[in-house]
């Protein structure tokens, strides 16, 4: 029924505890996963996921936020993605939070490579016309330029994609939206002061809509400030729900076909 479309199980406090978690998605219904490479040294462990269980699938990507890690070249990337139950590049884009106040006496300008990493995983995205798993933080008119630049624009021969865990603007939604991608919701949006989130939740149509925990991040309410997992998925359902006006059943069917479109379109359902 629900679809976490974004999660870490990798992680070490998720793996440990795996069947536990299996069992509760099957209790709450989630039936179907997507595990999410944040660096190269751990696409093999994500990657094993995807292979040794029929409702989990892939990602390779390197997080943007990560230093010190293996660097993937187009070439990298492209090999990887080829095997089977790798559905999407990343994830990648560009997180600049902390960096306006020179924090570690750093500033925008010395993110170079990421900006650099970010072009990378989108010209590996439209090599191997898979869709791209975007991170944006504290960044979204760069992120939307490099997309433009890189020829993510909307029309032609676009990779396209979702951005995870949507916390920006409706103007930024409208954007991302214009130029094919989906917009995809975590537990943030149930927390009491995301109001504004709920509001630009309102705004994206049913059908480019996701749901996601990110987990092990943010738990949504009631579980905020516990270790997330998939098997909560369905709270961030309800509350699109309730701001959508529509049934949970609605919600979830509606994500859940969202997912196997830009997902599973070339892999079997």
């Amino acid at each position: 029924m629900f679809v976490d479309s974004h999660c870490h199980l990798n992680f070490p406090e998720l793996i440990s505890q795996l069947p536990q978690i299996r069992q509760a998605m099957a209790e709450a219904q989630v039936d179907r996963a997507l595990c999410i490479c944040t660096t190269m040294e751990e696409f093999s462990a994500v990657h094993a996921l995807a292979t040794g269980y029929d409702n989990f699938w892939a990602t390779v990507g390197v997080h943007p936020d990560n230093e010190g890690v293996t660097e993937p070249s187009v070439q990298d990337l492209l090999e990887r993605a080829a095997l089977p139950r790798v559905v999407a590049i990343g994830e990648t884009g560009l997180d600049y939070y902390g960096m306006d106040d020179r924090k570690g006496g750093r500033s925008i300008a010395d993110l170079e490579w990421q900006r650099e990493r970010f072009r990378t995983h989108i010209r590996a995205a439209r090599a191997a016309a898979k869709p791209l798993v975007i991170h944006t933080r504290s960044a979204s008119q760069d992120t939307l330029a490099i997309l433009r630049e890189e020829g993510e624009d909307g029309a032609g021969n676009r990779a396209g994609g979702v951005f995870h865990c949507f916390t920006e603007t409706a103007e930024v939604a409208r954007a991302a939206l214009d130029r094919g991608y989906y917009i995809s919701f975590s537990g943030i949006v149930t927390f009491k002061n995301a109001q504004d989130l709920r509001d630009v939740a309102a705004f994206v149509p049913m059908d480019r809509l996701l749901i996601e925990t990110d987990s092990p991040y943010l738990a949504p309410v009631p579980y905020r400030g516990k270790t997330n997992n998939p098997s909560y998925v369905p709270y961030v359902a309800q509350q699109l729900a309730q701001v959508k006006g529509l049934s949970v059943q609605q919600v979830a069917e509606a994500t859940s076909r969202n997912f196997e479109q830009l997902f599973l379109s070339k892999e079997a359902v």
